[in-house]
């Protein structure tokens, strides 16, 4: 059976079959390191090709959330390190960007096939390093990278590189090619998910590639730099290092040889990040944060309330799409009230090793402090809380279990309303007409992910046209395979996935005067 809490909007649901490995020798071993007592040394970097020391000892502890213990150590780069990685990939690009297109998407196909030989490795390195419930990182965690990487290879196929301008200009053609050494900055909440929407576009657009995980979840990236090692990747076309945001992260934004930063985590984070690349004038992704609203009307399905809460709780409430914000019009507003606390009420909470279908541990201790301090604030500016509380779930005394929270009699100059929680916690707001509705949901300074629940056709669209966020879901459809993923205003610029993926890590090129080839 799916878990409900497997509907992360832009991903398959998944039973996680087709992502276990069939193998489970390699990925047996590699369970057993990170849960024995003894932590896991993984101190190396890949670069140009190898697996390589840093050039100067500075030790991170990875903390398991479920259990606030380390369970794994590594090494956070320094200066020396990411002028290695850069000039690695900086000498690879001539080659990878010649190479033709049809066999940069092959060695892509062929690293699926590895990626799904690893699967269970890599659900329980996103369990053990970021709280991700077991069975929610077999299929959404996991199942996200082979539906990205599949989405990039079909969308590539049909891709043009070159192509004429039009009739007009027989002699004129349209060249796609790589912006050059791209860095790729990714988050630890949905790790393999934004690791493989970065990858996917970047190799096949010919990009050669210097990666920072986050050091909250660096161990599911270095078994993904084992498969692209074993998939064959030219040295240097993809390289990583380990890294904080102050260290590495800054280091690559400003770095002179990296044409383009791919960032994916806080808005306040990407701000950094632009004014760092901003002397060099490099492009810049930015995927950051949301505050989506879900737009209930009186006439929205009998699943409708449900979904949205589940959807809310789902990994924890750490998704920057999450519709954290349930605005309901007032003719159905007690009873949705009623109906979502009493849902929230029902998720259940619990270690991440375990089986089930539950909601585990936020990332680490800072972050549920976060968490606790905006319930509080929620409670102090008098928004009614109908649903969890502060402090830790009953029965879990270690660990950073935060329970299911619903606020209810929320208006939105509340902070609950206006700050990105990024955890289980989501407001109710009451609305009277379509108009009101749209001003609220608009009143944010983000503009990521938009949701309406109603019956009606024509609403339904017209909503779609000025709720002003880069994607919005209507009655739980969610977007389909090679459907642009990304936002406005704060919620950061460009898109991931599919040919708008693909577009963004190339540079269009005019030529006049083209001689047709025969």
């Amino acid at each position: 059976m799916i878990s409900e809490f497997d509907q992360k909007s832009d991903l398959p649901r998944s039973t996680g079959a087709d992502t276990v490995a069939p193998d489970g020798r390699q990925s047996a071993k590699f369970q057993a390191s990170i849960r024995e007592p003894t932590m896991l040394e993984k101190r190396e970097f890949y670069i140009n090709g190898q697996w390589v020391q840093p050039s100067a000892a500075n030790d991170c502890a990875v903390i398991d959330p479920s259990t606030e213990e380390p369970c794994t150590v590594i090494s956070l780069g320094s200066q020396a390190d990411t002028d290695a990685a850069v000039a690695a990939a900086k000498a690879a690009l001539p080659g990878w960007m010649a190479t033709p297109p049809s066999e940069r998407i092959a060695l892509v196909e062929k690293l699926i096939g590895i990626y799904n030989s690893r699967a269970e490795d890599l659900a329980q390195a996103m369990s053990t390093e970021m709280g991700a419930p077991i069975n929610l990182s077999r299929s959404s965690q996991v199942g996200a990278g082979t539906w990205h990487l599949n989405g990039f290879i079909e969308a590539a196929k049909n891709f043009q590189f070159e192509r004429p301008l039009g009739d007009h200009a027989p002699n004129d053609r349209i060249i796609y090619e790589a912006v050059g050494v791209a860095a790729l900055i990714t988050p630890w909440n949905w790790p393999m998910n934004q690791i493989t929407l970065k990858f996917g576009a970047a190799a096949i657009a010919g990009c050669t590639m210097v990666l920072k995980p986050s050091e909250q979840s660096p161990l599911n990236a270095m078994i993904f730099a084992e498969m692209v090692d074993e998939a064959g990747f030219p040295a240097g076309v993809f390289n990583l290092v380990n890294g904080d945001g102050a260290g590495v992260g800054t280091q690559l934004s400003s770095h002179p040889d990296v044409d383009m930063v791919s960032f994916t985590g806080s808005t306040r984070a990407g701000t950094a990040i632009s004014k760092a690349a901003a002397d060099t004038l490099k492009k810049v992704h930015l995927e950051l944060g949301g505050k989506g609203a879900n737009l209930v009307f009186d006439d929205a399905d009998e699943k409708a309330v449900k979904r949205g809460v589940l959807h809310m709780m789902q990994n924890t409430g750490q998704s920057c799409n999450a519709p954290s914000r349930m605005l309901v019009q007032k003719g159905i507003y007690d009873r949705v009230v009623e109906e979502a606390a009493a849902v929230a009420n029902k998720v259940e909470v619990g270690p991440a090793s375990q089986e089930g279908r539950h909601i585990g541990p936020v990332v680490n201790e800072l972050q549920w402090t976060k968490i606790q301090d905006l319930i509080q604030k929620g409670i102090d500016e008098g928004a009614r809380l109908v649903a969890g509380g502060t402090g830790r779930p009953d029965g879990l005394n270690k660990g950073y279990y935060v329970k299911p929270t619903i606020f209810a009699d929320v208006n939105n100059q509340m902070t609950i309303a206006r700050e990105e929680i990024f955890g289980p916690v989501m407001t109710i707001i009451p609305f009277e007409t379509e108009e009101e509705a749209v001003e609220i949901a608009n009143d944010t300074p983000y503009g990521l992910t938009n949701y309406v629940q109603t019956q009606d056709g024509a609403r339904a669209n017209r909503l779609a046209r000025v709720l002003r966020s880069g994607m919005v879901e209507m009655n739980g459809k969610s977007r389909s395979a090679g459907a642009p993923f990304g936002g406005m205003k704060q919620s950061g610029n460009g898109r991931e996935g599919g040919v708008w993926g693909l577009e963004d890590f190339m540079e269009v090129k005019a030529v006049g005067g083209w001689t047709p080839e025969t």
